[in-house]
């Protein structure tokens, strides 16, 4: 129901690797951040409407806004010692403005933003009547340590003081399918869990429990085979128009999101869209893609089609954004106050343009930082982010004969070192693999490592591939 409301590599096997998409054209060194780029990161500007928010109701009856928060990359700042913390009046007045404007649905977790999200959250949401909103968290006991039925039930009772309730509308087991079956017992199933979970829920402490998706389909199969038994109340996937159909071109480990939202669709259980903007790639698209994307509809934002595919299908109860900035809530806020669904020939054309996203070769990271801290010292978030922003503004040198790789060649160099201080950067990788088994995106990440420090010593060289 739909409502309109309130290291060594040679450059045969580099080329190979990389792909032939990689396009460099004139070089510009402009940040990755969407503020920053007004070519494919571009926010539209103008009133927000106040009572316009598209909403969706539950099986439960809850009445949900179709934008959800999610609270994964609140803004921060340094204090009078020189040490990050959460920007609490940021978070505050991002949270009012978006409760103002009919967002009702915040999504946390305490692994988000190096565990500080709860708790600024909770604070921000607490000078509001409890009944306003909905918050969503989840159990994410990824690390050993934390799988014991002792240290899983201390970090959900943790949440609930953190974000200062005494129930959690939808609670979620956290990233279902990575590291497959054996990981899933281990958390939920052989320590008692779920079994706690769904007393939980009896008694009311959890109004809704779900679980989000990554990593092997099995289990996402193997948990809905179980639906009639413990009646998932929602499931979140990850759905953009480039996943629709062509996951596994983007990563061979992924499930097209058409298999994953037709499952659900099948037992009637609602969906909870997370990545709608594909790690922010949607939003960063190469120049020329962004050109067809404006040139469909001026009006429209680039991330806004994003979001307008997400939301169109009518068993989705809500799409996050971690919306970091009030200009890419704002943006977010037009695209669902309300909501206008995409047409059959919108679909076409979205289809034809991931087409295009697929030519050039982004590795899928969503800055999600569970990968991190590397024992080594890396900073694998900030090397993936800098060599897909490269990418995608065709600043990635093809060839030292190209008319623009002098350019180019800086763009990627300066902006590495500017990005990624030398001691952290992948050169420096030993191939510990301790990370990628912590990775939503099941990215092989030494593999990336080693192959864009590869990249990176050609063009030390002066030379490309």
């Amino acid at each position: 129901m739909e409502t309109k409301d309130k290291k060594g590599m040679d450059r045969r096997h580099f080329l190979k690797t990389l792909g032939a998409g990689a396009v460099a054209t004139t070089a510009a060194l402009v940040g990755c951040n969407p503020r920053n780029n007004p070519a494919s990161g571009d926010r539209l500007t103008g009133e927000v409407s106040a009572d316009g928010m598209t909403y969706r109701t539950s099986p439960r009856g809850d009445r949900v806004s179709l934008l959800g928060y999610g609270c994964m990359r609140w803004p921060t700042r340094k204090d009078a010692d020189g040490k990050e913390e959460i920007d609490q009046q940021a978070v505050n007045d991002l949270i009012d403005y978006a409760l103002e404007h009919g967002v009702n649905y915040f999504d946390t977790s305490p692994a988000y933003v190096r565990g500080w999200s709860e708790a600024a959250t909770g604070l921000a949401l607490s000078r509001h009547p409890r009944d306003s909103y909905f918050v969503a968290t989840k159990l994410s006991n990824f690390d050993a340590s934390t799988h014991s039925r002792e240290a899983s039930m201390a970090m959900y009772r943790n949440s609930l003081k953190a974000l200062r309730v005494d129930y959690i509308d939808y609670y979620l087991l956290h990233g279902i399918g990575m590291g497959g079956m054996e990981a899933l017992h281990s958390r939920y199933l052989d320590n008692g869990m779920l079994d706690f979970l769904l007393a939980e829920r009896q008694a009311g402490r959890i109004r809704n429990l779900g679980f989000s998706y990554h990593g092997e389909i099995g289990v996402f199969d193997y948990l809905l085979s179980r639906h009639d038994e413990i009646h998932w109340d929602f499931v979140q996937i990850q759905l953009n128009y480039v996943d629709w159909k062509h996951a596994k071109e983007v990563n061979p480990r992924n499930t097209d999101a058409e298999y994953l939202y037709g499952e659900l669709q099948k037992r009637g259980i609602p969906a909870v869209i997370m990545e709608p903007l594909l790690g922010g790639r949607l939003s960063n698209v190469p120049d020329h893609v962004a050109a067809t994307l404006k040139q469909r509809n001026p009006s429209s934002s680039v991330a806004s089609w994003a979001f307008r595919f997400a939301g169109s299908f009518p068993g989705v109860l809500t799409v996050l954004s971690g919306m970091t900035y009030m200009e890419h809530l704002q943006d977010n806020l037009r695209t669902y106050s309300p909501l206008e669904p995409l047409t059959e020939q919108d679909r076409a054309f979205l289809e034809e343009t991931a087409q295009l996203m697929l030519r050039y070769p982004t590795i899928p990271c969503n800055d999600c930082k569970y990968c991190m801290p590397c024992p080594y010292g890396l900073d694998i978030p900030a090397i993936l982010l800098h060599y897909n922003k490269c990418v995608n503004e065709g600043n990635l040198p093809r060839t030292s004969q190209d008319e623009h790789y002098r350019q180019a060649r800086r763009a990627f160099l300066v902006g590495y070192d500017r990005s990624v201080p030398r001691l952290r950067q992948a050169s420096h990788c030993i191939g510990c693999n301790q990370c990628s088994p912590h990775c939503p995106q099941n990215i092989d990440i030494p593999k990336e490592l080693h192959r864009i420090d590869g990249f990176v010593e050609m063009l030390k060289q002066g030379t490309a591939f």
